[in-house]
């Protein structure tokens, strides 16, 4: 039993001996030399990863959490591109929006422009109407200084308001006095205060 017992520890003593004298130095020797090349600025776990993807069931230990930082990076792209396709949608969507703004401003300009050729073309045509009336006005004046003072102040009566302050402008002060001499007082007196109301 003695025998059996001292083979038993030869057999364990092997063992032990190889874990303690060849492994565990094994293992602190790589740890400090880990140590010393991250001090001296080399990437160590880089380079296990790349030396290790090459031993065959290193080489799936180490390559499974790159696939999934690889597909989280996939992930992140998809949703960043995403995102900005969101954004080149909604920026598409300002610009149609401003283009639709510029186009209803461009009608209304064009509308205002029109407006302002169709009020200068009736400004322009008013303007032309009171020079014919004004001159048809002189001239009908023109008539009225060769008249006998009686005769003119009858017409002149019978004529609208209006009118008849136009005609007694453009005739002379003494034919305008003569005129309102032959007319009746209150006549004269009502064209007297409006020829001057209009003269204001």
């Amino acid at each position: 039993m003695e025998k059996e017992l001292k083979e038993e520890k030869k057999k364990t003593n092997p063992f032990l001996w190889f874990l303690f004298a060849i492994v565990i130095p094994l293992l602190i020797a790589l740890v400090i030399a880990a140590i010393a090349f991250s001090m001296a600025g080399v990437n160590v776990m880089d380079w296990i990863k790349e030396k290790g993807s090459g031993v065959p069931v290193v080489s799936s230990l180490i390559t499974e959490p790159e696939k999934e930082s690889g597909e989280e990076a996939l992930e992140q792209t998809a949703e960043q591109l995403t995102a900005k396709d969101e954004e080149i949608e909604q920026l598409n969507q300002q610009v149609q929006d401003m283009k639709a703004i510029i186009d209803r401003l461009e009608e209304e300009a064009i509308i205002l422009e029109n407006r302002n050729k169709q009020n200068e073309a009736t400004a322009e045509m008013d303007k032309e109407e009171e020079e014919t009336a004004n001159s048809t006005i002189q001239t009908i004046a023109s008539s009225f200084k060769d008249m006998d003072g009686e005769q003119a102040a009858l017409i002149i009566q019978d004529l609208d308001n209006q009118t008849a302050i136009s005609i007694l402008k453009e005739v002379s002060n003494k034919v305008r006095g003569a005129i309102l001499a032959e007319m009746e007082p209150a006549k004269a007196a009502d064209l007297t205060k409006r020829f001057i109301d209009a003269g204001n």
